[in-house]
This record gives C-alpha cells, structure tokens and sequence, in this order.
C-alpha cells in the first residue's frame, strides 16, 4: 500500500501543475487583443483564443445545455448559431447561463435581430467523461446535456466551425462566469497532501507494529547466560 499511497499523491502534484500551466495559458489567451474568426481553422490549438464576431445570431435553431447550477441554482447554457459575415462561417456561440427555476415552463431569454459585433473565446471541451444520453428530438429550442459542434452541423446541413465559442460579458451574453477548470490546483494540491499523510502513518503504524513484535519475542525467549 504505501507506494500506492505515494504514487497517488505525486499523480495528484501533477495534476496541479497542469492545472496552473492551463490557467496561465488561459490568462494570456485571454488578455490578448481578439482575432478574426478565420484564424481558428489554421490552429493546432485554438483552445481560449480570443476572436470577433460580426453577423447575426439564428434564433430558430437554439440549443440548451440543460444540468448547468450557478451558485446553487438549476439553469441552461444557452447556445445559437451565428453567421459571421467577414469569415462566411458558421460559429456556435454559447451565449451564458440563464435559471431555469421551472421545468414545467421554458427558460426566458430573447436574441438579437440586428447585426451584433461581439468578442468570444474559443473553448475545447476535455476529452473523456460520462455524457448521459440525449433524446432523439426534432423540436426547437433543443434541450442538450452535451454539444457537439460537428455533428450539430451535420444535422443543420450547414459547414459550420466545430468549436464552441463563448461570449465575452455584453449586451448580448448572458452569465457568462465559466469555470476554466473544474477543480483548482489547490485543490489537487491538498489531495497530494491526504495521500502523503496517509503514507506517512501507514509507515509510522508498521514500525510501530514491528518494533513492538520484536519486543514481545524477546520476552517469550530471554536470553540466558552460560553457568
């Protein structure tokens, strides 16, 4: 068990180095000035990319990102097509959270119908995860538990970006208080500290039990000396 213990909390040190190396990329990306949209396409990485954004948002064809809780309140992201007229591309834009305190009544929001310039970011969803299954729906707004830009596309038969974008904070957003991360490196950091902790006494226990041992068959078998 105890290299187990240790293994476990080196694996949780580097998570939270990485952790702080994807905040601070965040942090530059997102400082920086935002950028045509017709740059995403040329990028490796696009992840937190700042872009801007001129068109018009399609209002007929809106999606929500349903088990979505801001401080502790039930709501959806709300997602729209967006037709960027400098590019010509098809964007999905995550417009922010909005309560949905109601089930049995749908969620409030309006759309724009002029022509926005809006600065967004582009977000990379992490690989992995358990996604529940979504009901097969033609009905619009379409409620979601994960997107999938691709294959929303291929649905709407347009040739639209596969990435989502998320709005900066303005007239047309939303809450927009995206968590980068799930769970902070401090957090991972204080695990590392639990399983060190644990192998430290789990050590401290086996020599405790064996020093003990080691006593105990002393005195069931005293030395004697020779006459």
């Amino acid at each position: 068990m105890l290299p187990l213990l240790i293994a476990l909390g080196f694996w949780q040190l580097s998570r939270a180095e990485e952790k702080r190396h994807l905040l601070a990329a965040f942090e530059a990306r997102r400082e920086a000035a935002p950028q045509p949209v017709a740059v995403l396409p040329q990028m490796n990485d696009p992840a937190y990319v700042r872009v801007r954004l001129q068109g018009r948002f399609d209002a007929e064809h809106t999606l929500l990102l349903d088990n979505r809780t801001r401080n502790g309140k039930a709501g959806v992201e709300v997602l729209q097509p967006f037709h960027d007229q400098a590019s010509g591309l098809w964007l999905l834009v995550n417009r922010g959270w909005v309560a949905w305190p109601d089930r049995r009544i749908p969620p409030a929001f309006d759309t724009p119908q002029q022509t926005l310039q809006l600065d967004a970011w582009a977000y990379v969803a992490p690989p992995g995860g358990l996604h529940l299954a979504d009901s097969a729906s033609d009905a619009w707004p379409r409620l979601l538990t994960r997107i999938d830009p691709a294959a929303i596309w291929a649905q709407l038969g347009r040739s639209g970006l596969p990435l989502e974008l998320r709005l900066d904070a303005g007239a047309a957003s939303f809450d927009t208080g995206w968590p980068v991360v799930a769970m902070p490196a401090e957090r991972h950091t204080g695990y590392a500290v639990q399983w060190f902790a644990l192998a430290a006494a789990l050590l401290a226990l086996y020599l405790y039990l064996g020093i003990r041992r080691a006593r105990e068959n002393n005195n069931e078998h005293p030395q004697h000396d020779p006459e």
